[in-house]
């Protein structure tokens, strides 16, 4: 019973934290990739990490975190400092998906780790002390999609971490393909690289 309760209690504070802070609930998600990333990548090998994701145009575990290291760079926080400060008359810069490849041509997948986490903690800091909740609808321009509220920014940099591990995931997933012989029929991460549709969801 007393656990029951005690259950419901932290619960009930979940609950409340979510509807008074919904900031809270993506900077919680944003602070927790970091140490995914840490924990899943960082000391493994290449025969586990130097495959891409996809065979065409793929990118590598070591790809997919220089590209998170750009996003800490040059988007999240540079876009959410011009909403705050321009609204929609100034539209954010373009991003360069690909700066990645030149930049961190010579850094190896350890240290890139290393500086993600850093400069993620740096921006959910400065994010923190520049954005409160109410702040949330203010809109800035995006050079493709138009006007955008702070509140899709934010939902973005969170749901962007988790296409990205789901990447790193498939990536790594790849780098054994052949080794799983005909169980690959039952492993749809595997499917998926071939034939994205091959498997609903």
């Amino acid at each position: 019973m007393a656990c029951a309760s005690r259950l419901a209690g932290f619960l009930g504070r979940g609950t409340i934290d979510a509807m008074d802070r919904p900031i809270a609930e993506y900077t919680d998600l944003l602070r927790r990739t970091p140490a995914v990333v840490d924990a899943l990548l960082k000391g493994l090998p290449d025969s586990w990490t130097g495959t891409p994701d996809v065979a065409d145009k793929g990118w590598t575990p070591r790809d997919v975190v220089g590209h998170l290291v750009t996003g800490e760079l040059t988007d999240w926080l540079e876009r959410t400092q011009r909403i705050m400060d321009h609204g929609t008359s100034l539209p954010f810069d373009r991003f360069d998906r690909f700066a990645h490849e030149q930049r961190d041509a010579e850094t190896s997948l350890d240290e890139l780790i290393d500086r993600f986490s850093e400069l993620r903690a740096a921006n959910l800091a400065r994010f923190d002390a520049l954005v409160v909740d109410s702040d949330l609808g203010r809109r800035g321009l995006h050079p493709s999609l138009g006007e955008v509220t702070l509140h899709n920014l934010l939902a973005t940099w969170a749901v962007h971490d988790l296409d990205h591990l789901g990447q790193v995931f498939a990536a790594i997933a790849a780098s054994h393909d052949a080794d799983v012989g005909p169980w690959k029929a039952y492993l749809g991460i595997l499917l998926r690289r071939d034939e994205p549709s091959a498997v609903a969801g």
